[in-house]
């Protein structure tokens, strides 16, 4: 019979436990895995596996008691980093949200919305179709692999014990304003297409008042909203997989994986 003593079995569940906070928190903020989509009992046992994978391979843990004032702020700690991790992903797919929803506006959709079933509230119908596309493209480009991959050598380069100074939240904090910017630079070609569509009908309505232009503006508005977005998508992939790379780059960043 396997007999372990309780500085052995402190050890053994500090090693798996700590390990899971971190990946758990990630697992339950980052896109797609983290979305009410997947029932929180699979992401729970996902997180598991993961850990049962990566502890073995991790460098050793501190040993503390597991009812002190010590363990609970290395376990506050590991909870901050895999949500900072799983948050910084989670801008990358706010950043067509806030597209989607500049162009609806503009094309006279802003009204038109529906449930998204991963965030559970309700967004710009534009803004939906964006996020499914979006959604289809990270996981063809193997994202969750990537992250967790950047989750596992997290482990090396943010041993668990180390303080958050290490952390660069300066980086995450910075995001904000790129997730605003980079979604400007994705709605500006239909915004500009279809504030000329608008300048064209304020003409047209100056110069023939008794034009309606609610029964003629806004079905051509919305129908040549549809046609420049049918065009964007030409270049959905190329403007996506720029902004993916430089996710993960900043990702790496922030834990300082190589």
């Amino acid at each position: 019979m396997l007999a372990l003593s309780a500085t052995e079995l402190m050890g053994l569940v500090s090693t798996y436990l700590w390990v899971l906070f971190r990946i758990g928190a990630m697992v339950m903020a980052m896109p797609v895995l983290g979305t009410q989509l997947l029932p929180m009992r699979i992401r729970l046992y996902l997180a598991i596996l993961l850990t049962f994978m990566v502890a073995p391979y991790i460098p050793p843990v501190p040993q503390l008691d597991a009812l002190s004032l010590a363990s609970w702020i290395v376990i506050a700690e590991q909870i901050l980093i895999g949500a900072a991790m799983g948050f910084m992903l989670q801008l990358l797919f706010q950043i067509h949200v806030v597209a989607g929803q500049i162009i609806a506006m503009q094309m006279g959709l802003g009204f038109a919305s529906m449930n998204d079933p991963a965030m559970g509230i309700s967004v710009a119908v534009v803004s939906q179709i964006f996020t499914m596309l979006v959604t289809l493209l990270f996981l063809a480009m193997n994202g969750h692999l990537v992250a967790i991959e950047v989750l596992a050598e997290s482990f090396v380069t943010l041993p668990i014990g180390q303080t958050l100074a290490a952390v660069d939240f300066y980086t995450l904090v910075l995001r904000f304003s790129w997730v605003m910017a980079a979604a400007l630079l994705i709605g500006l070609p239909a915004v500009t297409a279809l504030l000329i569509v608008n300048l064209s009908f304020g003409v047209m309505m100056r110069a023939a008042p008794q034009l309606n232009v609610f029964s003629i503006g806004f079905p051509l508005t919305l129908c040549l909203g549809l046609f420049i977005i049918w065009v964007l998508m030409a270049n959905m992939v190329q403007s996506y997989q720029l902004l993916l790379g430089e996710a993960l780059i900043w990702l790496r960043e922030m834990v300082g994986a190589s």
